[in-house]
């Protein structure tokens, strides 16, 4: 089935200790659309100024991603700038210009309008309950968001986390939005506003899921060189969601499959932090994913067949 994701594309300034880029094609949408195009059909809605020029749109299109509903506005991509310290846990924000992004309100094209699975990325919650609203229900709605709504928009954050399936977050906004500092309690306050899975990223130390069926932790693969981290949270809600469009795909997904799917999660985080912006997740060879993932499997030694 079908992935609709909802998010910012936009131009990132990095600088890691192993090297800096300036002005590259990043944004969570951007990140996440190359992570689930390995598995299915995607359309992307967001907003670029008229300074995202043919060859940074090539970047999609190389993957076939569908951009009838990215609008194209007058004035400036959305820009970020950060440095990371050199255990890449941490960083620092040097600077966020919205641009176009300040006045971006979704439209979802007629055609777009009954995607098999919905993501909301990190985008003001107002924007991602018009969105489902704009959309018939789709089997799953997934939804990522950040301390900055958790710290402004709180009641409007937990109006949509009541239309929402799976909540995809780090630890540190696990326990900022529940106010609980234990992770089990804050998982069990989180669902209790809507959600029924609630997946935890830990970087480094891979990612727990908590659902109905109790508690799924799963480790990171181990890497012989990352260098730039960002978009990996991204990159693992595409990989899970992806693979949950490809092999449950009108059907409910159980726990097995929901674990597989975190599992490629994790693999295409993977390739992502071991280059630069999105060069980690262009051009992928399908064996070399499932490659991944059966080193994935050996690792963790999870039933992950």
């Amino acid at each position: 089935m079908s992935v609709l994701v909802v998010g910012s594309v936009a131009f990132d300034s990095i600088e890691t200790p192993f090297g800096a880029r300036r002005e590259i094609v990043g944004g969570a949408a951007t990140y996440f659309s190359l992570a689930a195009s390995y598995f299915t059909k995607v359309s992307l809605v967001a907003a670029v100024g008229d300074d995202f020029r043919d060859d940074h749109l090539a970047l999609l299109n190389r993957r076939e991603i569908d951009l009838s509903g990215l609008e194209r506005c007058n004035g400036e991509t959305f820009r970020w700038a950060g440095r990371y310290h050199f255990d890449l846990n941490t960083r620092d924000t040097l600077d966020t210009r919205l641009g176009v992004f300040a006045d971006f309100k979704p439209k979802v094209p007629e055609r777009l309008r009954k995607p098999g699975y919905l993501f909301l990325a990190n985008i003001d919650p107002d924007l991602q309950r018009d969105v489902v609203s704009q959309v018939e229900r789709p089997r799953l709605v997934g939804c990522d968001t950040m301390n900055f709504w958790i710290e402004g928009k709180l009641e409007s954050l937990r109006k949509t986390l009541a239309q929402v399936d799976v909540l995809v977050i780090n630890d540190s906004e696990a326990r900022q939005l529940a106010g609980e500092a234990n992770l089990v309690r804050a998982a069990a306050a989180i669902r209790a506003m809507g959600p029924s899975t609630l997946i935890v990223k830990r970087g480094e130390f891979g990612a727990a899921a908590f659902g109905n069926s109790g508690i799924f932790a799963i480790p990171a693969l181990l890497l012989d060189s990352v260098v730039d981290p960002t978009g990996a949270g991204d990159s693992f809600a595409g990989g899970f969601m992806g693979y949950l469009a490809r092999h449950a795909g009108d059907r409910p997904a159980d726990d097995q499959m929901k674990r597989r799917a975190i599992a490629m999660g994790c693999v295409m985080a993977s390739f992502a932090v071991q280059a630069f912006g999105v060069e980690g997740l262009l051009d992928l060879d399908p064996a070399a994913i499932q490659q991944r993932y059966d080193e994935f499997r050996a690792l963790s030694h999870i039933d992950l067949a």
